[in-house]
Parts: C-alpha cells; structure tokens; sequence
C-alpha cells in the first residue's frame, strides 16, 4: 500500500495551490499532492506528477458533488462548485487569476469575497484534503486486495435460489412492444456477478458479507444518520464493515457515516429529515476489497414518537428502489464505473414495523418494474434467514 500524506498537509499545499492555481503549481510545494496521486494510480511520479495531481483534484471535487459530474449551476452541490472555482477545475477556467476564482467561489455562497476567505474557503479546503484522501485511499484497499478466487459470494455457500424471469431477453423483444435497449455495459463489467441480467436473485447472507456486486442498498432513517457500528442492523453492519481500520483494529475513518455527514452539511439537511424515498450515495470504504464500488443509503424510515420505533410504507420502499436505479445509472454514465449490478436487502420490516410479506411484495414490485425499464442490471436480494427467503420466493410466486 502507497503511503498517504496527512490531512494537514493536504490542507497547506492546497492553500498555496489555490492562491498560485493549478499553471502554478510545478511552483507550490506539492508532496503530499504528489504522494496522494501516485497512491490513486493518477501518476508514477515526478515526470507525470501535473496531470496526476489535476486528475486527482478533479476526482476529489465529484467526490463533493456525490460523485456527479460539477457543473456550475443551482442543481450542483455548492461545496463542489465552490471547489472547482477555488481550484480553476471547471472547463475554460484553469488559468484564472486567483481573485477572480475566489469572487465567483463566494458567489456560490452569495457572500463577499472577504466573507468568504475568512469563512467557507476553509471549509472547501478543508473538505477537499479530505476527498483526496478519500479518492487516494479507496484505490489502495483496491490495489491491496489482489484477485480474488473461491466463492464470490461470502463464506458458508449459503443456499441460492433464483426467481423466475421478470422480462424476456432483450434480443427477443420485438421494438414495437416498448422495452428499452439494454444498456451498454462499461469496460470491466461483471455481468452475472448478481444473476443473469433482467432476474432477480435471492440469497441466505448478511449483507456486509456480500461480494463482486457493485452497489450494495442500506436502509436509513429519514435524518440519514446510521446505526452504531455495533448493532446488528442492516445500516449498522454496512457502517462497522466499510470503516477502515488501523493494524490494531481500530476504526480511523467511519467512511460512510463521514461520507453521509458532509452531503448533510452540504445540502443543509443536518438535524433536518429529507423527503422518505430519498437515496444518497457514498462510497463504499473498506468494502472496495470485496468488490463493492457504492453504497446507496435510502432514506426510508420516519422516526415515530421518542424515536423508538418507526413508520414505513410500501410506497416509500418502491420509491426508494426507483431512485436507486436512477441514481446507479447517473453514476455508471457519469462517472464511467462499470456497474451492472445492485442488492437489495429486505427494508422495512424490523422497527419499521412492515410485515415481511408486505415487504417482500413491494420491494419486489418495484425491482421488476425497474428491470422492464432496463433488463441489463443483475439484482441480488439478500436476508441473513432461510425462513424470510421462503417468504421472499413465496411472494414472487404470488404475483
């Protein structure tokens, strides 16, 4: 593994990086820049060390945009588009003086360029080191975990069962019965990682357990605040098996609940729910090394009362699958990851009070009208008991 510099001196170089800009910067002490990039495969080392840096900055400010590509408008995370102004990243600006790349970052903000030195400059410096590291750190645990061999599923080869075709295959579809063309896949796609494209599987398996799929699906409440890494919910599970870790075990870096912190902050959400249905991706931290490229977090649990228990509707778990898909395909096409496949586990039926019958049927339903829309995406289903993938498979014969 790539050595990777310290936050604080990401936050120095950026700083003497924003003010001479990215022209500038063979002039900028660029170490750590330098040491970052080569540790995300951007470059090898002096000779190449300008591309690599500008690549990783670029990666770094999609990280802030949720991994959309930056565009300067409303419909843009302000962190993000804040951050490529600072940094010259939009198109046709990398060679702007550093005045007029600060005056339109506070623009973002709508404050005064003052203002904004003295105040969210900071913060977009700050949060950019960490994307960086973010970005330098996830092709590590790639680069770490080599090839893998045996079961690419877990360990244990739990019991696997496959529902019945939800579409026919594409090829047999004439154009006039309306199903959409199968999406190309991306070079280095992994079709049938799940299942054949366009079925649904179902699988015996906890979910941070799983392998080869490329987004695995975690059941949040509406604040998007995760569960303690040690509880045994889903969310839970996802959070304490992402989070990376020192030699001696200890969590250095709670990715995914940090990740989900700064789209919080970002977005003005913090300690205020968002709409049930919502989905937010983050990356998938130390999950990289089983093959998993996102984690999808969907909102679909509205605290009840004093918090202890919750509210969740069929209508929101079939919400919530819609986005996920229309958020995995903005993502493959966006950021050119070769994702084919997406698993699901069985949401709502712990303190969100559903039935698993109910459940099952509405997390189902709306899997297989995504795969009408797209018979290329492979869907894994995952409970950790047989007894619920009875229920799961009954359900399915019950359409």
């Amino acid at each position: 593994m790539h050595p990777l510099p310290s936050h604080e001196s990401l936050v120095d170089e950026l700083r003497e990086l924003r003010r001479r800009g990215l022209p500038g910067l063979r002039h900028c002490p660029r170490d750590s820049l330098r040491e970052a990039a080569v540790a995300a495969g951007l470059c090898s080392g002096e000779q190449d060390e300008q591309s690599g840096i500008e690549d990783l900055l670029g990666a770094a400010v999609r990280r802030l945009a949720g991994g959309h590509p930056v565009r300067d408008d409303d419909s843009c995370d302000p962190l993000a588009r804040a951050a490529a102004h600072t940094f010259g990243i939009f198109p046709s600006r990398r060679g702007v003086p550093g005045t007029d790349r600060r005056k339109a970052a506070a623009g973002v903000y709508g404050v005064t360029t003052e203002r904004f030195r003295k105040s969210q400059e900071r913060d977009v410096i700050a949060e950019l080191a960490a994307a960086v590291l973010v970005v330098a750190r996830e092709a590590c645990v790639r680069e770490t975990a080599g090839p893998r061999t045996g079961d690419s599923w877990a360990s244990g080869r739990p019991e696997l069962v496959t529902l019945p075709p939800t579409t026919p295959p594409v090829h047999a579809a004439p154009a006039a019965a309306g199903i959409p063309p199968q999406r190309p896949a991306h070079p280095g796609a992994r079709p049938g990682a799940a299942a054949p494209a366009g079925r649904i599987t179902v699988r015996v398996c906890p979910i941070e357990l799983v392998r080869d799929v490329d987004i695995l699906v975690s059941s949040e409440n509406t604040f998007l605040e995760m569960s303690k890494t040690f509880r045994s919910t889903v969310s839970g599970s996802l959070r304490r098996a992402a989070a990376l870790r020192d030699a001696s075990g200890e969590i250095v870096d709670d990715v995914l609940a940090r990740e989900l912190g700064v789209w919080l902050r970002t977005h003005g959400r913090s300690g205020v729910p968002v709409r049930p249905g919502t989905v937010v991706a983050t990356s998938s931290g130390a999950l990289a090394a089983q093959g998993v490229r996102r984690i999808h977090h969907a909102a679909i649990a509205a605290p009840v009362g004093d918090g202890e228990r919750y509210h969740v509707t069929p209508a929101v778990l079939a919400e919530a699958v819609r986005a996920s898909f229309e958020l995995a395909c903005r993502e493959a096409d966006f950021l050119s990851l070769p994702m084919s496949s997406i698993c699901f586990p069985l949401m709502g039926t712990g303190r969100g009070g559903l039935s698993v019958e109910t459940a099952a049927r509405a997390l189902l339903g709306a899997i297989r009208r995504e795969l009408r829309r797209d018979p290329s995406w492979s869907v894994l289903v995952v409970t950790p008991e047989e007894s619920r993938a009875r229920m799961l498979m009954a359900a399915s014969s019950a359409r």
